[in-house]
């Protein structure tokens, strides 16, 4: 399909189109997990304020940005059938404006991700390097539902989280930081599935295999509450194990009030998964944060 039909004569992108083609709705994940991984070793945030704010503009509206701006130019020809609305099908940023501004973005990421440090600067590299591999051809692993759903799973909850506690300690962060941080990462990988549902007509037409193009709307919305329960479910086991209780309890709480949304996700998948975004992920990344603070008391003080 020629996007061109519906482009506006304009030749320079409207400022709010940029705002919107960076998605800023989407930034709060990968904020919010590096301040996760600050936490979670100890660190006061006020104490080395400016790493935390480096980190967390780094993290949300430049990587973040970034990867929103890539996958909206490598989708332009998916998204003239989803959402024809969108700056780039819609014409609000013309021509190849899209390209530059993920390029430009690129480059700034990587040039914030040297001033915090070797480790800050590996991480940012790997999640550059992840977001166009994610979109672009000829790798474009979006178009698998299970690598394209784990990798920005990944780079939204793991990896902001170990960078922010890789950054704050100075070095490696400690097994049960990792290990926590890789759980709630796996879990992200049914909150992404979640996510492809509000491109499935697109997807199908376009050789995307999201899951719910794949398994259908049914097993896709199931797998991904399992996958979901199941790493939060291991979090309470090695919290329990670790000796906090309370945090495993809390943790345990907001998951009982999660299966609640999703027996109504699964009585209506394709019509409730916005709604399941908007409410049932809001207490996984709660208990993110409780698994921060327990993990903090676990003395990962640098």
């Amino acid at each position: 399909m020629a996007v061109s039909q519906t482009l506006h004569s304009s030749a320079y992108p409207q400022p709010r189109a940029m705002l919107e083609l960076i998605k800023p709705i989407t930034w709060f994940p990968p904020m919010w997990a590096y301040l996760c991984g600050v936490v979670s070793v100890g660190a006061s945030p006020l104490a080395a304020l400016p790493l935390v704010i480096l980190g967390i503009v780094l993290a949300g509206p430049v990587v973040c940005g970034m990867s929103q701006a890539a996958n909206d130019w490598c989708d332009r020809h998916v998204d003239a059938v989803n959402e024809p609305n969108r700056p780039i099908p819609s014409g609000r940023i013309p021509g190849r404006w899209g390209l530059w501004i993920a390029l430009a973005m690129s480059g700034l990421s990587l040039a914030l991700g040297w001033m915090l440090g070797p480790w800050g600067f590996a991480a940012t590299v790997l999640g550059v390097l992840a977001a166009w591999a994610y979109s672009a051809e000829p790798v474009r692993l979006k178009r698998s539902g299970w690598w394209g759903a784990g990798l920005v799973g990944l780079c939204y909850e793991g990896l902001p989280w170990f960078t922010g506690a890789a950054v704050l300690s100075a070095g490696m962060p400690s097994f049960e930081i990792v290990t926590v941080a890789l759980l709630y990462a796996f879990g992200a990988h049914g909150i992404m599935t979640l996510n492809d549902f509000k491109a499935l007509e697109g997807d199908r037409q376009h050789g995307v295999r999201s899951l719910p193009v794949t398994l259908g709307p049914d097993v896709a919305a199931r797998l991904a509450c399992t996958v979901m329960a199941l790493a939060q479910a291991l979090v309470i086991a090695l919290l329990l194990v670790w000796g906090r209780p309370w945090h495993a309890l809390a943790i345990t709480v907001l998951l009982l009030a999660q299966f609640r949304a999703m027996k109504t996700l699964l009585a209506d998948p394709k019509g409730k998964a916005p709604w399941y975004n908007a409410t049932g992920i809001g207490m996984y990344v709660s208990g993110m944060m409780i698994s921060a603070f327990a993990l903090r008391s676990l003395g990962n003080v640098p």
